[in-house]
């Protein structure tokens, strides 16, 4: 018998680019399974905050993220059974995200998690390495990104509908900062895959890019 080949499209990308929302939009079109790999380091910043864990510390980071108790139900993050769904969007813990991103161990330590969630009928993931280091075999794999003031105006955006305080100046100065500390990690940096394809949204509707993602698929599934 032989084990099915799961579709895997991934989704990578700058903070505040869009790629969750598209990525969601994709695998419920799909009826795929859906990993924001984002997600996890926020619950680990998050966490790691609670236990008065520096974010320089990457051992006890590490740590402290094997022994996490995380479920994601619907659009609900629970660690310990505990909804933080809201705790960990904000900019404080989007920031400290970044911060621990950084750590080797970390993402070492995380690796097998994120491998958990590719199941049948298939998976869209979405984060800064999906492409390149998680799921490098991917069929699939699409690189979302947007100049940074795009993004900084949708992220303040995103935070004024949410009632939460904004100032654009200081989103645009700290998204630099994260692309800066993203890209020149030493560990999985962010760049974009040699056989992907490259979907910039500056201009484009949340459909349109969605679209998009969904054609690359069915086009590699017909010559597949």
């Amino acid at each position: 018998m032989t084990t099915p080949i799961i579709p895997v499209i991934t989704i990578d990308g700058p903070s505040a680019s869009g790629k969750g929302t598209v990525a969601q939009l994709v695998a419920t079109q799909l009826g795929f399974h859906y990993l924001d790999s984002g997600a996890l380091y926020r619950i680990v910043a998050f966490a790691t905050q609670q236990k008065n864990i520096a974010w320089s510390n990457a051992l006890a980071i590490a740590d402290c993220a094997k022994s996490l108790n995380v479920v994601f139900k619907n659009e609900q993050v629970l660690l310990d059974n505990i909804d933080i769904s809201n705790e960990i969007r904000t900019e404080a813990i989007s920031k400290g995200a970044s911060e621990v991103a950084v750590h080797a161990p970390l993402r070492a330590a995380l690796v097998d998690m994120q491998h958990a969630f590719c199941k049948t009928p298939g998976l869209v993931a979405d984060g800064r390495d999906m492409g390149t280091v998680i799921f490098p075999h991917a069929p699939v794999k699409i690189f979302l990104t947007a100049t940074t003031e795009t993004r900084a105006k949708r992220r303040y955006q995103q935070l004024l509908g949410k009632n939460q305080p904004a100032n654009y100046d200081s989103i645009l100065k700290d998204l630099a900062e994260r692309d800066a500390r993203d890209k020149n990690r030493a560990s999985a940096p962010l760049t974009m895959a040699k056989d992907a394809f490259l979907l910039e949204t500056d201009h484009l509707s949340i459909a349109e890019a969605v679209e998009f993602v969904i054609t690359k698929y069915k086009n590699n599934k017909k010559s597949a």
